[in-house]
């Protein structure tokens, strides 16, 4: 069964980049039909899917957060990453990555399918 890893800065600066990182053991990020994903939950309020990365590489992104996010990955090292740019306190969460899948044609963006999370991490943004 795979585990995933979350790790990044607990503390952010309102406008400065939040950069995460997932890493993956027992099981390969390119596996056929599994989807690696980022899901956020702010506190007092519900899960958000914020963007994911299948097998291929392929990404989607929240579109309430697209302009700001980025997801990609590191093969070599079984990682993959968000990167979200000009944080405001509204992006205080604790940060979680996730596997989903396998699916078939598109990946889900609702997190309860995904099935493999890692513990989360607190991410707070302040000054």
């Amino acid at each position: 069964q795979p585990q995933l890893q979350e790790s990044g800065p607990g503390l952010v600066k309102p406008s400065q980049t939040l950069s995460l990182t997932c890493t993956v053991s027992g099981a390969s990020i390119t596996t056929h039909y599994y989807y690696w994903s980022w899901i956020r939950q702010p506190p007092g309020k519900g899960m958000e899917l914020i963007a994911y990365i299948d097998y291929s590489g392929s990404t989607y992104y929240s579109p309430s957060l697209k302009s700001r996010t980025s997801i990609f990955r590191d093969i070599s090292k079984a990682q993959f990453f968000l990167q979200l740019s000009s944080v405001t306190p509204e992006d205080t969460a604790v940060y979680y990555c996730a596997r989903g899948g396998p699916f078939y044609g598109r990946g889900s963006i609702v997190p309860g399918d995904y099935m493999y999370w890692g513990q989360g991490t607190q991410v707070t943004v302040s000054s």
